[in-house]
């Protein structure tokens, strides 16, 4: 089953069009990845698909819905759609724990008991059980972007988003994000990920698509894109990419 899909999204900002066209379905359990150079559109891509904000033109489906078509309740889709951005925005003034329980109890009005057991279920899930009554300055980049990754989870999303997660991130802590991102993909969690970490992507990924001025130009299994991809942009992105400049 389809737990997201597009149809001809398009994205303007005046008379920027930052998105062209594009066609996309994720169904439940694949992992797909999004790479491509900065200004491509990426985030934007992954924004409106997350539903915060809209599209200029184009359909989006959720789980079968047209979801702008049919007037379903935003909120209550995005309450069922995990977000990791690249920087993990924790509050300064809340423990970890208290972090990963705020939208529980905000959003989907859990009680106090019940929102607890789950976010610490999350914090284990991101090896940060430990760290639950630290504060986020406590922290080291990797450790907040840890308990962000569990305040996404903690919702029980249908889909969780990646925008980059790691861009911040030196290499050790880089790799720490990584193995987490990693385990929830053997758990068969649902993954749209943008990101620049190739040996992740050739990992995890069902499918890797190529997106470049705000088109998705080639799309297909890791083997292929990563190492016979079919277009000029493509070679000379990942030509680039590896070798450094």
């Amino acid at each position: 089953m389809s737990v997201l899909e597009c149809v001809d999204l398009k994205k303007s900002y005046g008379r920027l069009q930052v998105l062209k066209g594009i066609n996309f379905e994720i169904k439940r359990g694949e992992k797909k990845v999004i790479i491509g150079p900065s200004g491509s559109g990426k985030s934007t891509f992954l924004r409106i698909m997350g539903f915060l904000e809209p599209p200029t033109e184009g359909r989006i489906f959720f789980k079968g819905e047209d979801v702008y078509a049919s007037r379903l309740n935003l909120n209550l889709i995005r309450s069922k759609i995990g977000f990791v951005f690249q920087e993990p925005s924790l509050f300064r003034h809340l423990t970890c724990l208290e972090n990963v329980k705020i939208g529980l109890k905000c959003v989907l009005k859990m009680r106090d008991k019940e929102a607890t057991e789950k976010a610490i279920e999350a914090l284990k899930a991101v090896k940060m059980e430990e760290w639950a009554d630290y504060y986020p300055a406590q922290l080291s980049g990797g450790q907040q972007q840890r308990v962000g990754i569990a305040r996404a989870l903690a919702r029980d999303p249908e889909i969780l988003l990646f925008d980059e997660p790691t861009a911040s991130l030196d290499v050790e802590l880089t790799w720490e994000v990584i193995d987490v991102m990693r385990d929830l993909a053997r758990r068969g969690v649902t993954m749209l990920i943008v990101t620049h970490e190739i040996a992740f992507a050739k990992e995890v990924a069902d499918e890797i698509l190529f997106m470049n001025s705000g088109r998705i130009i080639e799309s297909g299994p890791p083997e292929q894109i990563l190492t016979n991809p079919r277009t000029p942009r493509v070679k000379e992105f990942l030509k680039r990419l590896v070798g450094g400049t």
